[in-house]
């Protein structure tokens, strides 16, 4: 992308409505119109033009960027990273370990706390069913009481890494991804996405990729085809979501028991573990309570029941009944691959292989997408103000 492509990038994005996003948080997709989900996708395109094309992003030359991760993570925490130093803020990990929380600190001290010069705070917590979503609403009724109270110049808005509701940072990248892969937002209408469960030797996987993949793609008028084993179903509630999209964008969303069934005829596939929703349940009963022995019980019984469907495999023969043959295969990663990461997992060593690249380019959208959701949260007016880091000419390097 040129400058001239930027530019008019710049003027798409002026179009949308996007006044609702600023001093705003984004913690679910479906609570985001369809111009904020598509103005996203623009800043996240125009941030990358002006990277290469040797432009300098940055709009803040103080600030700070708060992570909080309550669960492992790779790509997810240097996305987060990348994204603030991308537009100019330094980032600070809170690690709950060394911090106050172990000696009584409540959610609402440690939030305003971190929070003194934070212009954003990016939240990890898909560990507890119930519990993650909750947190981060009260973290971020946390600032606003401290903003208010005028204890904290400014209110930090709150970007969702990862609940156990959803993943929009992630899904947003798939969506991208998709985006440039079939040439345009509208060319995602009518496409047929598989997001199935598939086999792997672990438990206790979040619900929130399978989650926000049906309750984002069905935004789009795609048909999205769910299929699990029996037992393994995800929150009732945000296949409702997924249900009402459809009405509203001409899509469809099915659920069946068969991954072969997903996959005929499929443009795009994505099988991915994730644990069953009453396993989710009562791991996060057992987790509150810290009984090591009832949670080492859970994973044996688990792991026993994940066998029982050891044959959903992402395969060649699978692959070779999507759409001619050629379906997209996506995974947010790490994936579980058949005789190389463990014995029998999520996909096949060759189909994975073959798809290594667009995977790694799946996974670089991420950075962009969490630095427009930064950037659109924190300028009432980003298209005017996307013109001005043009119009200034300042440079990345310096070259």
């Amino acid at each position: 992308m040129d400058k001239i492509g930027i530019v008019e990038r710049i003027k798409r994005l002026s179009t949308k409505k996007t006044e609702k996003m600023f001093l705003n948080d984004f913690l679910l997709t479906w609570d985001k119109s369809r111009d904020e989900l598509e103005a996203v996708f623009e800043v996240a395109e125009i941030l990358r033009g002006m990277r290469e094309n040797n432009i300098s992003p940055r709009v803040f030359d103080s600030g700070l960027g708060v992570s909080i991760f309550r669960d492992n993570s790779t790509r997810t925490r240097f996305s987060f990273a990348s994204a603030c130093n991308m537009l100019g803020l330094a980032v600070q990990d809170l690690d709950e370990g060394k911090s106050q929380i172990a000696h009584g600190e409540t959610v609402r001290e440690t939030a305003t706390m971190v929070s003194f010069m934070a212009d954003v705070i990016g939240i990890r917590d898909d560990m507890y069913l119930g519990a993650g979503h909750t947190y981060m609403k009260e973290v971020a009724q946390s600032v606003s009481q401290g903003y208010q109270e005028g204890v904290l110049a400014q209110r930090p808005t709150l970007v969702n890494l990862q609940c156990d509701i959803d993943h929009p940072t992630q899904t947003m990248s798939d969506a991208l991804h998709l985006i440039n892969t079939f040439g345009g937002i509208e060319k995602l209408k009518g496409k047929k996405i598989a997001m199935t469960w598939a086999y792997s030797p672990s438990y206790g996987k979040p619900l929130s990729v399978p989650q926000g993949i049906i309750g984002l793609m069905t935004r789009f008028g795609m048909d999205v085809s769910f299929a699990y084993p029996k037992g393994y179903n995800v929150m009732a509630e945000v296949e409702e979501v997924a249900l009402q999209n459809c009405r509203r964008s001409g899509g469809s969303f099915t659920t069946v028991n068969s991954m072969a069934e997903a996959f005929k005829d499929a443009d795009i596939v994505y099988p991915k573990s994730w644990a069953p929703y009453h396993v989710m349940e009562e791991r996060t009963k057992l987790l509150k309570v810290q009984d090591q022995q009832g949670l080492k019980d859970l994973e044996v019984s688990c792991l026993k029941n994940n066998k029982q469907f050891i044959q959903w495999e992402c395969t060649e023969e699978l692959m070779q009944t999507t759409r001619e043959g050629s379906a997209l295969y996506m995974h947010c990663l790490p994936a579980d691959i058949t005789g190389v990461s463990c014995n029998q997992g999520e996909v096949a060593a060759s189909v994975f292989d073959r798809y290594r690249v667009p995977l790694y380019v799946q996974a670089s959208y991420k950075p962009l997408v969490i630095a427009a959701m930064i950037f659109l949260s924190k300028f009432n007016n980003p298209a005017e103000q996307l013109m001005q880091i043009i119009e200034s000419g300042r440079t990345r390097t310096g070259a």
